[in-house]
């Protein structure tokens, strides 16, 4: 199986873990740091510590596989495979049942195999700086995506069963690609809240202002001319972004400032028809047509106290 060592296996146990990894898990962290180390492969002894180990960090290494026995390692939750030299994916990798992060970005993947659908604990997964020319539809089986990011690769398009398929996906990263038309199967991404889409070749972008649940765009360095529509609680990264930024907060404060005014025009009301009140006058021309000169005659401060109630609440 490409990408699995198929050197003689050394018994678990009995080859001793690199340097400084004891003392690292005797922390109680339960994380495991072997990046840049310059290792060839992955020590079995580390497929081990099963019990002991929830983060693996084996970024910048070179690896061109990976052991078997990682599938061993059933309780692990984060694994930083980037920047090595993986060309597709091992197989003992997809069968760690709880695995919900996963870096796999700056190696040398073309596609995902169809076993990779049994990673369905995955969250997280970053496969950017790849060399993949399409969508792997496998990723489409993994309902449970919350965050994708496929910056600087390939791709030209996208599934139009996208947002059928992937419900739970809130952040979308494709900078970096090759799309010369905006995807509009992403506009039926109604649950996104970061979508990246810099350094591709979109010319013109439809309104987004129907993605209620977007929060975040960045279109930097596409030819396209102007921002795309969009609501105002989304914040927008690109080229005349900040222009549309500013215009956007000058809005707000004029709306505010007229809704504080408003809020005191019925106080300034009140306050004018009781100064025009002539001597021989009483409160009860303050009175609503349903209210009884008696109430006023007959308890004037608990009149009062109501009266400004009222006022309260209409300011």
């Amino acid at each position: 199986m490409g990408g699995v060592c198929s050197a003689m296996p050394v018994p678990l146990g009995e080859e001793q873990l690199p340097e400084g990894a004891d003392e690292q898990l005797s922390t109680g962290d339960q994380t495991l740091e072997l990046s840049g180390r310059q290792l060839k492969t992955l020590p079995v002894s580390v497929c081990a510590l099963a019990e002991r180990l929830h983060k693996l960090y084996i970024s910048s290494n070179g690896l061109r596989e990976l052991p078997e026995e990682l599938n061993l390692l059933d309780n692990l939750r984060i694994l930083a495979l980037d920047f090595n030299k993986l060309e597709e994916v091992p197989e003992a990798l997809c069968h760690l049942p709880r695995l919900s992060r996963l870096y796999l970005g700056g190696n040398r993947l073309q596609d995902l195999p169809p076993y990779f659908e049994q990673l369905q604990s995955l969250r997280c997964l970053w496969i950017e700086k790849n060399y993949l020319q399409q969508f792997p539809r496998v990723l489409l089986r993994l309902r449970g995506l919350k965050s994708l990011q496929m910056g600087d690769n390939r791709l030209r398009g996208l599934p139009q069963d996208l947002p059928t398929a992937m419900t739970g996906l809130r952040g979308l990263w494709l900078y970096g690609n090759r799309f010369e038309e905006f995807p509009l199967v992403l506009l039926r991404m109604s649950l996104l809240e970061i979508l990246d889409l810099d350094r591709n070749k979109i010319v013109n972008f439809p309104s987004l202002c129907h993605l209620e649940n977007l929060r975040l765009f960045s279109f930097d360095h596409n030819p396209a001319k102007a921002p795309p529509a969009v609501s105002d609680k989304v914040t927008l990264v690109g080229e005349g972004a900040q222009e549309v930024m500013a215009e956007r907060a000058e809005k707000e404060q004029r709306l505010k400032e007229e809704e504080e005014l408003q809020s005191q025009e019925p106080l300034h009301s009140i306050l004018k028809n009781s100064s025009s009140l002539g001597a021989g006058e009483s409160f009860s021309a303050l009175d609503g047509p349903d209210n009884d000169m008696a109430d006023f005659e007959e308890d004037p401060e608990e009149f009062e106290e109501e009266l400004n109630f009222e006022d309260d609440e209409e300011t």
